[in-house]
């Protein structure tokens, strides 16, 4: 889909109901507090073994594709094996109990405590759900399709409202709603002050499902989730790295079967540009979270790392360094696909290449996400358990986890250190080397040999290369915050 012809009327419609949702955001101040998700532990070891050895295995993977028959690639990725025939009818049960479950969540954020550390909304919200599930996304397949807490009230006003046939998005409005979402999510996340506070995260996830419930009756409920409430969105888009394929379903049945990870995404359906700014976004941003607290950003905009003032006084920086990282990503994936798309001899069409090549971005997205936030995950993980047991902190133990103790030496010392350290490169590195595999599958699909596709991937390999380089280096990097 391209932005030509769009009614701009219900452009305006879906752009205004995105930004409602990031809105509240700005309309007061809060007090600071820790991020659940930042990283537990600063370590520094002398990285340029794994620096040299990350970028020589990315660029060695390259080569070795180079010289793959010509179709192997596209029969491996083709491989599929059923594993089994669902019915969809819990899918309503299991929407139903996670709306219920959202509800309480967001009455603890109003009625519960507030630390965040002991509060289960912003627990649940930014470790279980934003770390925990994406990475199930991304090896199990699209369970968030299954419980999506939206499905549930929209099947019941959809009902109520006697909308019997699903609306669509207008033609051309692609992904920018979702784009225009993500980016206040993340400027939520990674910027504001008091993303963990309790009340505040309550009054943005209510407002953000109230916007997005509203835009799912207006122009359907697939159609939105899938390209303009931007978790939905990215979730799916994960899942097409995982090794579970679940098929649209036909007579109230979906078929699962197994395939090899990033099968689907070498047959993806080229993205519009709007889709390719969404996945570039995605990534940027989870990569922005890792320079933002080096010492080498908060040198870079004269702020002491060693006095450390508080997110308060690094907003602006930080709102600029956030697009600045897009924008910087942005132009690099472009420019080394136009010259990729050169230097092939057949060329497919700048917007054609970027929109198929860009979902080789999904590998290195899920490894950064995996590696990023791996500590938050053990720690703030038993934070959670303990948490949702007594959601009110008022002695009450459900699940008899309430008085769980928070093993936080699990990422500590010099064992776990290395452990760690070696787990977060390991999987930077793999997920570079499975987007390198991935776009040459795609890069043959496109220009139809294997010479041509392997001249058109030396500027991406190049690209993914210094990226590899650039996420180790941010692994290794002292933080101050």
């Amino acid at each position: 889909m391209t932005a030509r012809g769009v009614d701009r009327r219900y452009i305006g419609t879906a752009l205004g109901l995105s930004a409602l949702a990031a809105a509240i955001t700005l309309a007061s101040t809060a007090p600071v507090l820790a991020h659940a998700a930042d990283r537990g532990h600063v370590l520094i070891l002398p990285t340029g073994y794994y620096l040299f050895g990350g970028a020589a295995a990315v660029a060695l993977s390259f080569l070795v594709l180079a010289l793959v028959p010509p179709g192997c690639l596209d029969r491996l990725f083709s491989f599929r094996r059923s594993l089994a025939v669902a019915p969809t009818w819990p899918r309503l049960a299991a929407s139903t109990a996670s709306f219920l479950c959202f509800v309480v969540l967001v009455a603890a954020g109003y009625l519960g405590s507030r630390d965040p550390l002991s509060n289960p909304l912003p627990l649940t919200f930014w470790t279980l759900f934003w770390i925990g599930l994406t990475l199930l996304q991304g090896v199990f397949g699209n369970i968030w399709w299954w419980i999506n807490p939206l499905y549930a009230p929209w099947r019941l006003l959809s009902a109520v409202l006697g909308r019997n046939r699903a609306p669509e998005l207008p033609r051309g409005l692609g992904y920018w709603p979702a784009v225009a979402l993500f980016l206040g999510f993340a400027w939520f996340e990674l910027v504001y002050p008091a993303p963990d506070d309790p009340a505040r995260l309550a009054s943005v996830l209510a407002v953000y499902f109230a916007a997005n419930l509203s835009a799912a009756l207006i122009f359907g409920y697939e159609a939105w989730t899938r390209q303009g409430e931007c978790l939905s969105a990215f979730l799916g888009m994960i899942a097409k790295l995982a090794v579970v394929e679940g098929c649209e379903p036909r007579r109230k049945r979906r078929a699962l079967r197994f395939c090899l990870p990033g099968a689907k995404l070498s047959s993806a359906e080229p993205l519009p540009s709007s889709g390719v700014v969404f996945l570039l976004l995605a990534l940027s941003s989870v990569s922005f979270d890792g320079l933002m607290r080096t010492f080498f950003w908060l040198g870079l905009n004269d702020v002491n790392p060693l006095e450390f003032p508080g997110r308060s006084a690094v907003v602006g920086i930080g709102s600029y360094g956030l697009v600045a990282m897009f924008a910087a990503l942005a132009a690099a994936f472009f420019a080394a696909v136009a010259l990729g798309d050169r230097l092939s001899g057949k060329s497919a069409g700048i917007a054609a290449a970027a929109g198929a090549l860009v979902w080789s971005i999904i590998p290195i997205s899920m490894a950064y996400h995996f590696s990023h936030y791996l500590t938050a995950l053990l720690v703030n993980g038993q934070y959670a358990l303990a948490a949702l047991s007594d959601p009110l902190m008022n002695g009450a133990d459900l699940f008899g986890t309430a008085g769980l103790h928070v093993q936080a030496g699990i990422v500590m010392g010099a064992r776990s250190a290395w452990a760690i350290w070696n787990l977060q490169a390991a999987a930077i590195i793999a997920g570079h080397l499975l987007a390198v595999v991935v776009a040459h599958a795609i890069a043959y699909r496109l220009y139809g040999s294997a010479a041509r596709a392997t001249r058109s991937q030396i500027p991406l390999a190049i690209l993914m290369v210094v990226y590899t380089i650039f996420g180790l280096w941010l692994l290794s990097s002292p933080t101050a915050a």
